[in-house]
């Protein structure tokens, strides 16, 4: 064969007959040699069984030959290389040491590579060897720059991802087939095979129909103590018990103790102990009953033991919203009126209202024989219990129509500093008139005036009806906005009934005055009828009528709107409690967790005092540490047509944060709001320093490679031999036209003749 045209040869058949002649043909040869033999079983002597056989056979095969006409075909062939990726792992787990003390996974895996020279040379020679980094992301690797391309800072690890990436072709545009796939990396996964391998990812790789092998690195010797996840709801309801659930995952404790704590904002509220009998993750559950509603960061933290592999992970943080499952409300009622039975009725039909109402229907003065307070109702009115040891319990507390002088009601007197205080520490009021309440009432006489946001003006009562005006101010207000625009809102109040009478009261310095009597009026500003204000941190509204229940009753029998009052009160209870919808200073960060190194970005909004859009107010957003109560960034904004601005601060570290946004305009404070942010102090990549070659072996194992457990170079690796590509010339020299196959045939069967007739067989 002359190598320099011709590279391969194969055995072919030149016969012009057809494949099944051919069959045919040497069946029936076969069959000849068969009954041959057959045929000498009647000779005696065993020598002369042999020659003849081996003369018969001679023949038999040179028959074949000459039937078969059997070739050498002569090709020039080119094998085509295929592709083999080798992937390396870049995550940031590759930074953790492979055993205690040892060199870092990535260091590993670098001088794996640069010790295998050799070895990719050889299978250069044969494939296309490409060679990548690989994180989140696939990158094509550089020799001359593997140092700098294979530092550990990837944020997350997605084997799986890679490895279809690599199938796809990397990004190389040479089309040519795949032969294999190695992985070097520690396993620790954490997108699609996080969970192990799944039906989904099993079925992706038997697609492939290239063995995948692993190389792992890293050791189970470690030491380390992490939380790895938590489970709670999004949202818990203040006073109301959550449970809280952590999972406490262990490497190289044995059999230990390890205290657990969970904080809100510094403050331990609960602690565990965890048992551990070897490694493993051990589930801890914290139950406690939020006291208060508001957005707060809260961490499950266990301490830093020596020669841990990794501090940072020992702690993690969440937000959780606490809200009010139902609104607590005590109302305590003079005497009865139509407008005490549509309010009660309508606060009792609330499912998110817990109503507690008591009602004094006659007092000591209406009868001279009553000896005692008790005498006064069917059960003990416990005015002490509520107004001392529960009020702080309620959320509401309104008074219609109520007597507190001594001779009048239950000594009530003594009592209303506590409600001052209480509406100041933040609690809500509301007071609704009656010849019981405000001027009438003598309230100007104490503390809780204080609080009110209006005073009476020394005139009696007006009963005559009118139809109540809203007022600038209420056109915009959250409370008035009993319809869904501006136009609407004002068409509904056009339709509510009137009122029969008002008390003649003026508003307060500060106060808002949202409904007001059309043409009665005091130092030249109308009489108000629904009036707001703040105390301290608390909220009161005052209603100087006691017929608004015309609001639903009398306005649906005239045809109007009967569901004006129904809306009233509900938006009154949501701006009385502090809904935070409705609060003029709002910040929500886009995003309560953050991981480390990312910045935390929130979205500010404000509202002027009558709730129309504060553009061009100046907003200051802060970042405090939640368990310090330390500021620890400050930024500035404008805010837009619509009231908002977004602001971003730079990544601060890990821990739990509150953010404080105020408005502004000039030295007008239009109020703060507030949001809460959890920096992660590990990522996803840091918070398991294990390495889980389980989960390479699967690999492996799913698509016929194999796993090695960091060798000193990279070995021989199961992988699918390249096509060889038949190209240029072919050639066919035929074997059987020699002289000696024919001299065989007729050699062989003359011998046997001459042989037969020696021997004396006929």
């Amino acid at each position: 064969m002359d190598s320099t045209l011709y590279n391969e040869w194969r055995l072919v058949s030149l016969s012009p007959f057809p494949g099944w002649a051919l069959a045919l043909l040497v069946v029936a040869a076969l069959a000849g040699i068969g009954l041959a033999t057959m045929a000498l079983r009647r000779e005696s002597r065993a020598w002369r069984r042999r020659l003849q056989f081996g003369l018969r056979l001679a023949a038999g095969l040179a028959l074949l030959a000459l039937l078969l006409e059997p070739g050498q075909r002569l090709m020039q062939t080119t094998r085509v290389k295929n592709r083999v990726a080798v992937l390396v792992d870049r995550s940031a787990s590759m930074s953790f040491p492979v055993s205690p003390g040892g060199p870092t996974r990535g260091e590993t895996a670098l001088k794996l590579l640069r010790d295998s020279q050799g070895t990719l040379a050889e299978l250069a020679s044969r494939f296309n060897v490409e060679l990548y980094a690989f994180d989140r992301d696939l990158e094509a690797l550089d020799k001359e720059h593997l140092a700098d391309q294979l530092a550990p800072k990837g944020t997350v690890t997605d084997i799986a991802g890679a490895i279809r990436a690599a199938a796809s072709g990397g990004g190389a545009a040479s089309g040519r087939k795949l032969s294999g796939i190695v992985v070097v990396s520690d396993g620790a996964d954490n997108v699609e095979l996080a969970d192990g391998l799944s039906p989904k990812l099993r079925t992706m790789l038997k697609e492939l129909q290239v063995p995948v092998s692993a190389i792992a690195i890293g050791s189970a010797g470690l030491k380390d103590l992490g939380i790895e996840k938590i489970a709670v709801d999004d949202f818990a309801f203040v006073r109301n018990t959550i449970d809280v659930t952590a999972t406490v995952r262990v490497h190289g404790f044995g059999n230990s103790e390890i205290p657990v704590a969970l904080k809100r904002e510094g403050r331990v509220i609960s602690s565990k102990t965890v048992k551990t009998t070897g490694d493993g993750t051990y589930p801890v559950t914290f139950s406690f009953a939020p006291d208060q509603t508001g957005q707060f960061v809260f961490t499950v933290e266990a301490p830093v033991f020596a020669d841990e592999a990794v501090a940072t992970n020992n702690s993690r943080s969440f937000v959780l919203k606490v809200i009010r499952d139902r609104v607590r409300v005590l109302m305590v009622v003079g005497k009865p009126s139509w407008d005490v039975r549509f309010l009660r009725g309508l606060l009792k039909q609330d499912p998110n209202v817990d109503l507690i109402s008591f009602f004094i229907l006659r007092t000591a003065g209406d009868d001279p024989h009553v000896m005692a307070d008790d005498e006064l109702s069917l059960i003990p009115f416990p005015v002490r219990e509520i107004f001392v040891e529960q009020l702080r319990t309620f959320d509401l507390v309104i008074l219609q129509n109520f007597a507190y002088e001594p001779d009048r009601s239950y000594s009530m007197g003594m009592y209303l500093r506590n409600v001052r205080d209480y509406i100041k520490d933040g609690g809500a009021f509301v007071m609704i008139g009656g010849d019981n309440s405000f001027g009438e009432g003598r309230y100007e006489r104490t503390e809780l005036q204080e609080a009110l946001p209006v005073e009476p003006t020394g005139q009696p009562v007006t009963v005559d009806p009118f139809k109540a005006r809203l007022t600038p101010e209420g056109k915009r207000h959250p409370v008035t906005a009993v319809a869904s625009s501006g136009d609407a809102i004002e068409k509904a109040w056009s339709e509510v009934a009137e009122v029969d009478g008002i008390q003649q009261t003026r508003a307060r310095p500060g106060a808002q005055v949202l409904l007001e009597h059309p043409f009665l009026s005091e130092g030249g500003k109308n009489l108000p009828l629904v009036t707001l204000g703040e105390f301290g941190r608390g909220r009161v509204m005052a209603i100087t009528a006691d017929t608004t229940w015309n609001w639903s009753f009398g306005s649906a029998a005239q045809g109007g709107n009967g569901r004006a009052y129904d809306h009233f009160w509900n938006n009154a209870i949501r701006w009385l409690v502090r809904d935070p919808d409705l609060t003029p200073v709002k910040v929500a960060a886009e995003k309560a967790g953050v991981e480390p190194g990312e910045p935390i970005a929130a979205v500010v909004s404000a509202r002027e005092a009558d709730y129309g859009p504060a553009a061009g107010a100046e907003l200051v957003l802060e970042l405090v540490q939640a368990d310090e109560g330390r500021m620890v960034a400050r930024q500035k904004a404008i805010a837009g047509p619509d009231g908002t601005a977004r602001i971003e601060l730079l990544p601060p570290k890990a821990g739990p944060y509150k953010l404080i946004a105020k408005a502004s305009r000039g030295s007008k404070e239009l109020g703060q709001g507030e949001d809460a942010v959890a920096v992660r102090a590990a990522g996803p990549e840091l918070a398991d320093a294990a390495p889980r070659p389980e989960l390479l072996r699967a690999l492996a194992e799913a698509t016929g490679g194999q796993l090695y457990q960091a060798p000193d170079r990279l070995p021989e690796v199961p992988l699918i031999d390249p096509e060889t590509v038949e190209v240029g010339r072919r050639k066919d020299l035929p074997i059987w036209d020699r002289w000696w196959s024919l001299a065989i045939l007729v050699g062989a069967i003359g011998a046997e003749w001459a042989l037969r007739r020696r021997w004396g067989y006929a």
